[in-house]
């Protein structure tokens, strides 16, 4: 799973601040700046600003950014909790997946007599993730004063569905890396839920389409991971159809639709079907020598153009083009060979290492079994 969020070049709260507690500073500050004897000149109509937009808010204090382990954490994922169970005797709360690996208590230590759900704590935890949907409301009375608003007394709430994407990726994130690849699915589901809902008012929003189709690539990795092979193709191929939409301007949506292509592939050549899989590799390689060709300065695309080559040829090899494979291999290598990077690039420069070695060895392996051939 990558570990860039689809969200993060329009996640609210940028820099780590929470935007409730944000609003709240510049309001203290506004007010300080602002004698009594002006606000008590200014005319009622001159304090109304309208039609007036309020930064999202997380109603539970917390941006994406910003999250903070509590009571509904799990300490072993560091996630929100899924499937809430507690140890006993202990009663030390964690996800089901994470404790149950454990024969003692990862908190206090001692030993785990029996594992029970914790429904109630599960509801709680449910509930906290629905106060991150998205809030748009008529302000009453009674809270004038508190919010700008506009003529007819609204409060217009930004969009907060960003800020709930970006915080249901990162909990994913978490969970998957802590191998709770449940818990992870779970979040993820909901995010491309919340993005669904929203093409279905902005259709051709390219940003959605990038998000969704980075989620979904996401979620059939969740699948990939769980053995569900069928599940993961059919989300990396939706991944795709959505990615294919967009202007291949943006780098990040190349990579990803590229990846996804590459995935699907993967799986179609493990279960031994060479000829979906070759059809696959070579979707993604068209993908990454137009990359290529438009961003000649990417250093990344000329690796994963590389990458692409090789797994194309890999195929031909196992379907008996030797010489097509052969091909493939050489160009791949010349790719490489010609990629000149800087000192600040050492971990481009380890991949690219790493791929040149493999295609050497590809090509070397042929010219053993060539000489080693009857005359």
């Amino acid at each position: 799973m990558s570990s860039l969020c689809p969200f993060a070049k329009g996640a609210i709260g940028v820099g780590g601040v929470c935007p409730m507690k944000s609003s709240e500073k510049t309001k203290e500050s506004n007010n300080n700046n602002t004698s009594k004897e002006e606000k008590e000149e200014k005319p009622a109509e001159e304090q109304k600003i309208g039609p007036a937009t309020i930064p999202a808010k997380c109603p539970f204090g917390y941006d994406s950014e910003t999250f903070k382990l509590g009571p509904l954490s799990c300490m072993i994922c560091q996630a929100l909790l899924y499937d809430s169970s507690k140890c006993m005797p202990c009663s030390h709360k964690f996800c089901k997946v994470c404790i149950s690996r454990f024969r003692d208590c990862p908190l206090c230590g001692a030993d785990i007599e029996k594992i029970e759900p914790d429904t109630d704590l599960q509801a709680t935890v449910d509930g906290f993730i629905d106060g991150h949907a998205r809030i748009k409301r008529t302000q009453s009375s009674s809270d004038k004063g508190k919010e700008t608003v506009d003529a007819q007394g609204k409060v217009i709430y930004e969009d907060v569905s960003m800020e709930r994407g970006a915080f249901l990726v990162q909990q994913a994130m978490r969970a998957f890396r802590a191998r709770n690849i449940e818990s992870a699915k779970s979040r993820l589901g909901l995010c491309a839920e919340d993005i669904r809902e929203q093409l279905k008012v902005m259709e051709d929003s390219e940003e959605l389409c990038s998000q969704l189709g980075a989620v979904l690539g996401m979620l059939g990795d969740c699948c990939r991971s769980m053995g569900d092979a069928d599940s993961a193709i059919k989300y990396y191929e939706e991944s795709a159809e959505f990615l294919s939409k967009l202007p291949k301007k943006d780098l990040e949506v190349v990579h990803t639709l590229s990846v996804s292509l590459n995935k699907v592939g993967d799986l179609q050549y493990y279960a031994g079907d060479l000829q979906s899989a070759r059809n696959y590799y070579a979707r993604s390689l068209e993908v990454r020598r137009q990359a290529v060709k438009e961003h000649s300065n990417a250093s990344s695309q000329v690796i994963d153009l590389a990458t692409s080559l090789a797994k194309v040829a890999d195929v031909d090899r196992n379907l008996g083009e030797e010489n097509t494979a052969l091909d493939g291999f050489k160009e791949a290598v010349e790719c490489l060979e010609s990629l000149k990077l800087d000192s600040s690039e050492a971990a481009l420069e380890k991949k690219r290492r790493s791929v040149l070695d493999f295609l050497q060895n590809q090509l070397t392996e042929n010219s053993s079994l060539v000489s080693s051939s009857p005359a």
